[in-house]
């Protein structure tokens, strides 16, 4: 990490939470946040290996309408920052890519909406910065950073945009545009406030930008100045990475060499499968247990490495299950899909995770193990943020106690493997 960033800041996201209006938003931070820190406290105080968390890192879900109430007066923003500390609750990053119901029956693609080539998408996330820099701390000692992160553009030829008709080029361009705007007026904030708030782009398999060829190509040709630099960044999700064959390190390299910064890791785990070290008579029961996986709310795209290595991507699980052969996983190697599992969970049965992929990421920004495994020149901010959303959609089998308990588990298992 440079000079110039924060300490370390871990948190969870509260995407995992459903609530679009600010009363159920800050409802759902005293049910669930507040119990997650206590019995990861509890947690803590029985094991001893790592330091008390006196205050929960929250990641932030404000949808649009939350977004749009909490702009509407000066008291109602106060009034949140309030809640928030007396609930000990802290509030260094936001996850303003999911602009609207996170939680409706079926989201799929309507996730990517608006896209950045929308102003509605610009104006959403310049009212999360002004919002995230009012939360954040004053500090005199250390520059205070804020992160927030956001969509890799759109998802092409989206089907619930059935009348978004402009060509690649002309939205990659309307998109480079606005999030030059928006760097503008990140800039304008941290003049008046002193705040540097970093707006980070997440690349997701599928989307326009799902590897880390594709946003190093955005940055080149639409984000090359130093002064676009300064405020928009990198999401590096680790699932998606996985999820897209991507080795953690290698990434993490492409980024620093290519001189983008790293505004927020999403810690967070995929499902893999190991066909090729499978036994034949072993698959349908594998079949079976992913087709419980394959839930209709959200999209989980799976990457697919054939045993010449050769990768392709297929857009969601279900439909990848309902036209499979078995005989043609034969030429299969491994399958990682986009569902996001318990970190500290290592198998789920005959299923596979790519929880060595946390630990290797974390490795290459310098968070844990050895410190030679330090990729030299990252510029990272130091947020990491479990984003485990997909809790209330995991087969029942896979929960434990409760979303509090789940949540607490996740972060001590993170702070394991910081501090442990």
């Amino acid at each position: 990490m440079d000079s110039e960033t924060t300490a370390l800041q871990v948190g969870y996201c509260t995407n995992v939470h459903a609530g679009v209006e600010l009363a159920t938003i800050g409802d759902n931070l005293v049910r669930y946040s507040v119990p997650a820190r206590e019995k990861l406290n509890q947690q803590i105080a029985q094991q001893r290996q790592v330091p008390t968390q006196e205050r929960l890192g929250v990641g932030l879900w404000i949808p649009d309408q939350a977004s749009q109430e909490l702009m509407q007066s000066p008291q109602q923003l106060q009034g949140f920052a309030e809640l928030l500390a007396a609930n000990r609750l802290s509030a260094f990053t936001i996850n303003g890519f999911p602009f609207d119901n996170f939680h409706q029956p079926s989201v799929k693609q309507r996730v990517y909406l608006p896209t950045w080539a929308d102003r509605q998408r610009y104006e959403y996330t310049l009212r999360l910065a002004s919002i995230l820099a009012a939360l954040l701390p004053e500090s005199d000692e250390t520059q205070t950073v804020g992160s927030i992160s956001t969509l890799p553009l759109g998802w092409p030829a989206n089907p619930f945009a059935p009348g978004d008709s402009d060509s690649a080029e002309a939205r990659f361009a309307k998109s480079g545009q606005q999030l030059r705007e928006l760097a503008a007026q990140l800039n304008a904030i941290e003049q008046q406030t002193g705040k540097r708030i970093v707006v980070a782009i997440e690349p997701e398999p599928g989307c326009d930008l799902d590897s880390a060829d594709d946003m190093i190509d955005f940055f080149y040709q639409q984000l090359p100045e130093q002064t676009h630099r300064r405020y928009l960044t990198i999401c590096h999700d680790i699932c998606h990475s996985a999820v897209m064959n991507e080795p953690q390190r290698d990434v993490i390299e492409r980024y620093a060499q290519a001189g983008i910064a790293i505004g927020k890791v999403q810690v967070s785990s995929a499902i893999t499968v190991d066909w090729a070290s499978m036994a034949v008579a072993d698959r349908p029961e594998v079949l079976a247990r992913l087709s419980s996986f394959a839930e209709d709310r959200y999209l989980h795209q799976t990457g697919q490495v054939d045993r010449q290595g050769d990768f392709k991507l297929a857009t969601d699980l279900p439909e990848l299950l309902a036209g499979i052969d078995p005989a043609t996983l034969d030429e299969v190697e491994r399958w990682m899909i986009h569902f996001h599992v318990p970190i500290f969970l290592e198998q789920i049965g005959r299923l596979g995770t790519s929880r060595d992929a946390v630990r290797a990421c974390l490795q290459a920004i310098g968070c844990c193990g050895d410190p030679n495994g330090f990729v030299p020149g990252v510029d990272f901010t130091g947020h990491l943020e479990v984003e485990t959303y997909a809790w209330t959609v995991l087969p029942e089998a896979e929960r434990q106690r409760g979303l509090s308990d789940d949540i607490a588990t996740e972060m001590f298992w993170l702070l394991q493997q910081l501090y442990g």
